[in-house]
């Protein structure tokens, strides 16, 4: 029996989250999928965003399947206590250093594309961004008053970018293993012109790239990278980049495909134990309308089964049920075009289910 903590959230988060249940449950697999608020709705109920209850049902399943958290009514709260700080609190609580984002256009949606569809058709990008790490974790951090230098008296803010060997390697391994499985094909993406750091992580990738001698390994500046995911993006297969950097270009990497809510992510530690949810945020202002999509919700639920239960092939059959939808026409407001069926976040769930079966 696998366990599944099922975190909702806020916003459409339990709207999403509900089908992509529906989904998993229909498979008969021997699943215990367990819910516990988390975010704005934790705090509502609880008073913290990540209470015990909830980081404990976390620690102890296999896989986490997360709606989204996030409301403005919470803005004003003190940071530690706002919705966005439950991910932060599971992502180091659990070890997820790695972030897996695909980027996938699908032929039924070449048109939503703000590019041009022979430029975007076919795009397959999976980008491996490292969570735990860099200028978001490094420590000294803060605010001062320059006690010397040309701005003396004056504030400044500051952070510090880092990495350890150890965290460069666990996620080039986790990369060059992706990059195996599909087109054996590694683009590292860092700033070693001009960072100390980025030249550190391009010296570990290339040490680390002797192990994996069927994978081409490449390397780009950011700024390059960002340019050519306009210009080119089909010339890029895995990418993987250090916190900074891959949550940039993850975001651009998204709106390639025309809708951030065809798309799904997983956060993984070195157990194998990961966090599935969709890249895209809470939503509130249709939160409760029954519109929201709900489809990257569901691939993610095909993304847990593939990584953290190994079941590739019940994995494979989400996807195709998704693919089946799309050819069949229907659409969420988000992805419609004259001549399709508008649905609503229920009906396409239905959808899903019956293309399931």
């Amino acid at each position: 029996m696998h366990q599944i903590a099922v975190l909702p959230g806020d916003g459409i988060g339990p709207e999403i989250t509900e089908q992509a249940v529906r989904v998993l449950t229909a498979l008969g697999l021997p699943l215990e999928l367990q819910t516990q608020p988390v975010g704005g709705a934790a705090y509502a109920a609880h008073g913290h965003p990540l209470p015990e209850a909830t980081l404990k049902l976390a620690q102890s399943a296999r896989a986490i399947l997360f709606g989204a958290v996030g409301d403005w009514k919470y803005d004003n709260l003190e940071r530690h206590l706002r919705p966005e700080q439950a991910i932060l609190g599971l992502r180091k609580a659990l070890g997820l250093f790695a972030n897996l984002r695909p980027a996938i256009l699908y032929p039924q949606l070449a048109n939503a594309s703000t590019l041009k569809p022979e430029v975007v058709a076919g795009l397959d990008i999976l980008i491996v961004r490292e969570l735990t790490g860099d200028i978001y974790f490094g420590q000294p951090r803060g605010v001062r008053t320059l006690e010397d230098g040309p701005f003396k008296g004056e504030r400044q803010g500051f952070d510090t970018m880092h990495y350890a060997e150890s965290e460069i390697r666990r996620i080039a391994h986790i990369a060059f293993q992706a990059a195996l499985k599909r087109n054996k094909k590694l683009c590292s993406v860092d700033k070693a012109n001009v960072l100390e750091t980025s030249q550190f992580w391009r010296d570990v990738m290339i040490a680390v790239s002797a192990e994996y001698p069927e994978v081409e390994l490449s390397h780009m500046y950011v700024d390059n990278a960002a340019m050519q995911l306009v210009r080119a993006p089909k010339e890029f297969d895995v990418v993987v980049t250090g916190n900074l950097f891959g949550d940039i270009l993850s975001d651009e990497a998204a709106m390639l495909t025309g809708s951030i809510g065809m798309l799904p992510s997983a956060s993984l530690n070195a157990a194998g134990q990961g966090l599935y949810e969709p890249s895209h945020g809470s939503a509130p202002d249709i939160a409760g309308q029954n519109i929201a999509n709900p489809l990257a919700t569901i691939l993610s639920a095909a993304m847990l089964l593939r990584y953290s239960l190994d079941e590739a092939a019940q994995a494979d059959r989400i996807e195709a049920a998704v693919q089946s939808v799309l050819e069949q026409g229907l659409r969420t407001a988000d992805i419609y075009e004259p001549g399709m069926l508008r649905v609503s976040t229920s009906e396409m769930g239905d959808a899903v289910l019956k293309a399931l079966k």
